[in-house]
């Protein structure tokens, strides 16, 4: 592993910021954590307190001088692969991590680089990675910074010079696990996820020791094969006694799912964790479990004690989770007033487009309103606390028009709640698509296994006679919203409309302000109380990443990750963003900022491929196919290269050396030769030839 130290005056500089400080890195502690709703000027974890409310109290730029507002500095990124990360900030020094899972650390007021550290994961195992090889933060505790990697470790690095202090291996590598979210630092124990469900893996989530990184405690989300049994995990008794009666059929031969890949939330006030469990593996209920019972806990908000990881009560949101809704997103506390009672509750707008609000004592629920169009349920029934559905949504025995879709009403882009408007910020999605039941499903371990189809929605459930212009209409109702919401009424109080739905997190401040950044490169502010649009900056680079807010030597900043990718970036294509993201920026911002950044040189594609040879529609339609199985979630948008424009498309014998052969592994492109033969690569050549011939020939008119 590479720290590289960026000369003796950035380690001079170093010294002095950290021992100038009366708290220093080294006592980012306990004491300090269960304190920073007190310490406005730092951003000393993930979501700035434990009960990450995305809310900072300071003042110093606030709705009446946001105009002033401008650019202090911008520090460029050695990759154009997506940003997702939240800065750490300790102190007048920031923390950051970037794609591919490497950290940075900076003089926060300045923008110069103290250090840097690469983990340096193979290329290769970016092919594991459902959603782009991302990485949305680093946790900071005892003079340590700790880091997940893409490829399954945990990393503690020393937050003075950038050395690496211990490695772990936290998931089974010959499995397609991957960790993408930030690690938590609770009681002296790093608490982690991972991701991959629909790859085919168990999920669950570790407590490692801050010292030395052994293995506290585990906890699986899902039971592992019953032949086996138990894991010696805190999680054995819960499955024992009424979790792993949930489960039928041969769920544990892909897994399960599960995955603890975002929210994980400690509860001080209980003493007890709240994580977000996501989505089954496959999606389908039917493939996965016989299409019976809940599946605990997939789909939960699930309390544990964070010392012994003991199972302490759930909630699930979508019991036999079907499509894809994740319970990951993030989890917010708050103390509420509700019917004239103060109430300590948990707060969540997960993918399935319901807003609940459940005590956090007992983990029932109080309320759940539909924040995002929504056509899955009547309602949530509060007696019970669970969807009364509509049954055609499961699509079993036809086709159905599903809203949200997997990609869901809220994702992982953070939202915001300030406790001075009482109003939640929400970076939403209006993405509808039509399910039908995969009848012909196979597994692939290692690759994506959802048991459904994606197809055109069914003929008479959205405008259009034909396939094509009912996919056209879809793409019409497509888009993205900033929507203040009252958790209390549960209702919304302003939005504002985005014509693409993966827009950035967002930032509630006591100045008045609401900030978020857009995948166009523009970084906006509004007043947090009725939504006026403050002020306005382009960038160029788009944003995706939740904003954060500190103060050095008297001096409020505004900072943000831009980099645009994830899921969307990499497989759906934008129409507005046809050119491969530049390389990502750490933007930082503050009243009369005199930085600046460098414009975007003008782009021109490369052309599309073009080929005289014919192929059978027989060839088209299975390369139709096999391209969206494996090759449409990594290609399908402006991230990675765009097929229809590869020369290697021309040439059939570089095709197959590339998709079959390896050619470029260490590029990431593996080998797809355990999944497709030399007969179906030789097919998606034929349709991606197609595809090119059909957009050059749009294009012209």
């Amino acid at each position: 592993m590479v720290a590289i130290a960026r000369g003796l005056a950035a380690l001079t500089a170093a010294a002095m910021l950290w021992g100038c400080s009366a708290n220093d890195a080294n006592v980012v502690d306990e004491e300090r954590l269960l304190a920073a709703e007190n310490d406005p000027d730092n951003w000393l974890t993930y979501g700035r307190t434990y009960a990450e409310q995305r809310f900072s109290p300071l003042e110093d730029i606030n709705a009446g001088n946001v105009g002033e507002l401008n650019l202090a500095y911008a520090v460029e990124l050695d990759t154009n692969r997506g940003q997702e990360a939240t800065p750490i900030v300790v102190d007048g020094v920031m923390y950051i991590s970037t794609a591919w899972s490497k950290v940075w650390a900076l003089n926060a007021a300045t923008g110069e680089v103290l250090w840097k550290y690469d983990p340096e994961v193979d290329g290769s195992k970016g092919a594991d990675a459902c959603c782009d090889v991302v990485n949305r933060g680093v946790a900071v505790w005892d003079g340590k910074v700790f880091v997940g990697t893409i490829d399954g470790r945990l990393i503690a690095i020393d937050a003075g010079t950038g050395e690496e202090l211990w490695d772990v291996v936290t998931v089974d590598q010959s499995k397609p696990y991957t960790i993408t979210g930030a690690p938590r630092v609770v009681r002296g124990k790093v608490l982690i996820g991972n991701s991959g469900a629909e790859m085919g893996v168990r999920g669950y989530i570790s407590a490692y020791d801050a010292n030395d990184g052994a293995l506290v405690w585990r906890f699986y989300t899902v039971p592992g094969n019953p032949a086996d049994g138990p894991d010696g995990a805190a999680s054995d008794e819960a499955f024992a006694q009424f979790a792993g009666e949930t489960w039928f059929g041969d769920y544990w031969e892909l897994g399960g799912g599960g995955t603890v890949w975002d929210s994980i939330v400690y509860d001080a006030d209980f003493n007890q964790l709240l994580i977000g469990v996501g989505n089954g593996a496959p999606w389908n209920h039917r493939v996965r479990s016989d299409g019976k019972g809940d599946n605990l806990f997939l789909s939960s908000i699930l309390a544990l004690d964070p010392d012994t990881g003991k199972y302490k009560w759930h909630y699930q949101i979508n019991p036999g989770e079907t499509w894809d809704f994740t319970a990951t997103q993030q989890i917010t506390l708050a103390t509420l007033e509700i019917d004239g009672k103060q109430r300590k509750v948990a707060m969540q707008a997960p993918k399935n487009g319901f807003f609940y609000v459940i005590d956090r004592a007992t983990g029932k629920l109080i309320s759940a309103e539909p924040y995002a169009e929504q056509n899955w349920a009547e309602k949530i029934d509060l007696e019970t606390g669970r969807p009364v559905e509509v049954p055609e949504a499961r699509f079993a025995d036809a086709p159905y028009l599903v809203t949200p879709m997997g990609i869901g009403a809220h994702a992982w882009h953070p939202m915001s709640y300030s406790p001075k408007t009482g109003l939640v910020y929400i970076p939403v999605m209006e993405v509808p698509n039509a399910y039908a039941d995969d009848s012909n499903f196979e597994r692939h371990i290692g690759r994506w296994n959802t048991g459904v189809t994606f197809m055109a929605p069914p003929e008479g459930s959205v405008p259009g006679a034909t396939p094509e212009a009912r996919r056209a209409y879809l793409a019409s109702i497509t888009y993205g919203k900033l929507t203040a919401w009252d958790p209390v009424k549960q209702e919304k109080v302003w939005e504002i409309r985005r014509d693409w739905p993966w827009n950035g997190g967002t930032l509630a401040t006591g100045g008045n302000l609401v900030f978020q950044g857009l995948p166009d490169g523009r970084f906006m502010a509004y007043s947090a109380d009725k939504g006026e649009e403050l002020w306005s900056w382009q960038g160029e680079r788009g944003i995706m990443a939740g904003p954060i807010t500190y103060r050095v030597d008297g001096v409020q900043y505004v900072a943000v990750m831009a980099g645009y990718g994830g899921s969307m970036g990499m497989a759906t294509e934008t129409g507005w963003m046809r050119r491969p993201p530049p390389n990502g920026a750490l933007l930082v911002f503050r009243i009369g900022g005199t930085g600046t950044i460098a414009k975007l040189p003008e782009w021109k594609p490369a052309p599309y491929a073009s080929s005289d040879e014919v192929f059978t529609p027989a060839q088209l339609a299975e390369g139709q196919t096999q391209f969206f199985a494996f090759c449409g979630i990594c290609h399908n948008g402006p991230v990675n290269p765009d097929l229809t424009r590869s020369a290697y498309a021309t040439n059939a014998q570089a095709w197959r050396q590339v998709v079959i052969g390896g050619a470029l592994k260490d590029k990431g492109m593996i080998s797809f030769a355990p999944w497709i033969d030399a007969e179906q690569a030789e097919a998606i050549r034929a349709y991606v030839l197609s595809e090119a011939k059909r957009r050059a020939a749009e294009e012209e008119q």
